[in-house]
């Protein structure tokens, strides 16, 4: 059935890869062309250089929209994220050769309709280049973490160690590499391997988990040994409230102001409720939807904030996979 969606365009851009011989790689939820792309010489282009493209139509792809902004600059690379059902997941990203043809990108197509009543968001891609890595023994320091690292990895710059939040007796590490590049090949080899006789759980840090250790980053004039316990691994204060970190990331990103939906449909008689919620966010073309168990602590107490706090949540884990 999802060979009928979009039959058209789809057939459209079987056609345009076969004229102009470009080839397209799908992995992972993402439809990619090049990095690098055919004839390039030398390394990949500095970070700066990407933008994210949003509030695209879902039924455009390829044909259209990498002729639309080669015309601005030498492309490296073109990605652009996809359903199951073969119809685009309303944003995508293209990587220019230089800065310029970033600013030329900006310049040209923010606001640019695309389609005659469809306004697509044009900005600058913020690169990810920090990993999370939960599960570490306590007993590991970070001069001990950041040399074994350096032996299987490259572009290193910081590593901090935090108490994690999710194990007990157990340490996270966030990891900052030198580019996207470096992070996503340090990603793959830590994920594939282990540090010693540690296994760890290895993933891109999140904006929740960003917001939540941001102000308590290791700081070597602090260090100091308590109760035993390993030196210079802070305690995690409360989490900053998830709603306003979802807010200000979908400013960030001209996704426009969220708006949460929630209905309790289960209540059990140990104070858990559950809850459906739904999440529309403007600039995203499909609304964020799923369950979640919120505890009751009092006779009028219905729960509905919380449960649109942990959906908050949910959904930064999952745009900051996108973002």
């Amino acid at each position: 059935w999802t060979s009928s969606i979009n039959q058209a365009n789809k057939m459209a851009l079987l056609a345009w890869t076969k004229e102009t011989g470009i080839s397209l790689v799908q992995i992972n939820g993402q439809r990619r062309y090049g990095g690098p792309p055919p004839g390039w010489v030398g390394n990949p282009p500095p970070a700066g250089t990407e933008v994210f493209i949003g509030k695209l139509p879902q039924d455009v792809y390829e044909n259209v929209l990498i002729p639309l902004f080669q015309s601005v600059g030498k492309l490296y690379e073109f990605r652009l994220m996809m359903t199951f059902s073969g119809l685009n997941r309303g944003f995508a990203y293209a990587k220019y050769s230089s800065r310029r043809g970033a600013k030329n990108a900006i310049a040209t197509f923010h606001n640019f309709e695309v389609r005659k009543g469809h306004a697509i968001v044009v900005c600058k891609s913020t690169e990810k280049c920090e990993l999370s890595v939960d599960g570490l023994a306590t007993s590991v320091s970070r001069q001990e973490l950041e040399a074994m690292l350096r032996r299987v990895t490259e572009g290193i710059l910081r590593v901090t160690l935090y108490r994690s939040p999710c194990r007990k007796q157990a340490q996270l590490a966030v990891l900052k590499y030198s580019s996207h590049q470096a992070a996503a090949m340090a990603k793959k080899t830590l994920m594939e391997g282990r540090l010693g006789e540690v296994e760890m759980r290895v993933d891109w840090l999140k904006p929740d988990l960003k917001q939540k250790l941001q102000l308590h980053e290791e700081k070597p004039s602090s260090r100091r040994a308590q109760g035993g316990k390993h030196p210079g691994v802070p305690k995690l204060a409360p989490l900053s409230p998830a709603l306003d970190c979802l807010n200000a990331l979908c400013q960030r990103q001209y996704l426009g102001t969220p708006l949460f939906l929630t209905k309790c449909i289960q209540e059990n008689s140990n104070g858990w409720l559950r809850f459906w919620c739904r999440v529309v966010i403007p600039g995203c073309p499909v609304p964020f939807s799923g369950f979640t168990w919120v505890r009751q602590d009092g006779p009028c107490w219905r729960g509905h904030e919380e449960a649109k706090v942990a959906v908050a949540l949910q959904v930064l884990q999952r745009l900051g996979e996108s973002l």
